[in-house]
């Protein structure tokens, strides 16, 4: 097993104190279409990075947003992200800010894919978008693309990966924030963490998978990277809170990748919850993730 603990920072503990407060005023997170805005005006505060630019495009027939870096393109490799949200909310636009600062770093333009939200779209609409940009973003570059996620869009990577066509190249790598991989919520830490997660609950995920999944079997590999053929696994870098419901869902994950005898290093950041990267500014461990993010991008590319 490759799990790497970091300890949390001195001013990290009293940011987050702080954060916690702000999300305990502002009521109980949920996961339905009426939070669409409000989520995005949350995940927007993440500033987008200088000499980056921008573009409304469509690859493979689905819609996103070119986040792309000075001096850089995607002939030379590019970087697939998958937004989170539990697969009900959430947009391209509002992720501009975070994968600018992913693009900058790793020095490839990233494509946010603006993948059919639920429940207008279920079960395996989001799959399927993401798998249509993959392809046409791995005929774009030669195979030279990475794939990237956080929550529902970090489980969808992990998916796409393991469920890809055969003449499909497999990713040159995979980051994950806090991937949510098991939508059926068996993870001991949904109820060991319930108590210190501001941010989910076993109810507003059990919401979103009732959502996204409308009936559909929670144990389908598309939907269940826990479920996947690991042994099509690129390596992969996962990157989670230890304060989060969802901390074993990359753990589980991490193992069972290692008992195939793949490539995966699991960051477990202390005192850090839910896609803690995105706070970047603001907490010393989401530069730190993200800068790690690009080594092991770099690396790999």
């Amino acid at each position: 097993m490759s799990i790497i603990n970091h300890d949390e920072a001195f001013r990290d503990r009293a940011a987050m104190l702080a954060m916690r407060a702000m999300i305990a005023a502002s009521g109980s997170f949920s996961i339905e279409p009426g939070a669409r805005e409000a989520y995005d005006q949350l995940i927007a505060r993440t500033k987008i990075a200088d000499d980056v630019e921008t573009v409304q495009a469509e690859v493979g027939g689905v819609a996103g947003w070119w986040v792309t870096p000075a001096g850089t393109r995607a002939g030379d490799g590019a970087i697939l992200y998958v937004h989170g949200g539990g697969y009900v909310l959430g947009s391209a636009e509002a992720y501009r800010g975070l994968a600018s600062q992913i693009a900058t770093r790793a020095g490839r333009p990233v494509f946010v894919v603006d993948y059919a939200l639920a429940p207008e779209n279920p079960f395996p609409a989001a799959y399927d978008d993401v798998s249509k940009v993959y392809v046409a973003l791995a005929e774009m570059t030669g195979g030279k693309v990475a794939l990237m996620g956080d929550s529902a869009g970090g489980g969808a990577v992990l998916s796409v990966a393991m469920n890809r066509s055969e003449e499909t190249p497999a990713p040159v790598a995979i980051v994950a924030y806090s991937p949510w991989t098991d939508p059926a919520l068996m993870g001991e830490s949904v109820q060991t963490r319930a108590d210190v997660d501001p941010i989910l609950t076993e109810q507003s995920l059990s919401d979103g998978a009732r959502q996204y999944l409308a009936g559909a079997d929670k144990s389908d590999s598309r939907v269940n990277a826990l479920a996947g053929d690991f042994t099509r696994l690129p390596p992969v870098r996962i990157d989670v809170g230890d304060d989060e419901i969802l901390l074993d869902d990359s753990l589980r994950f991490e193992s069972l990748a290692g008992e195939a005898g793949r490539q995966v290093e699991t960051h477990v950041w202390k005192g850090m919850v839910h896609v803690f990267p995105t706070n970047v500014g603001m907490l010393k461990a989401s530069g730190q993730a993200l800068d790690g993010t690009a080594e092991f991008l770099k690396r790999h590319f």
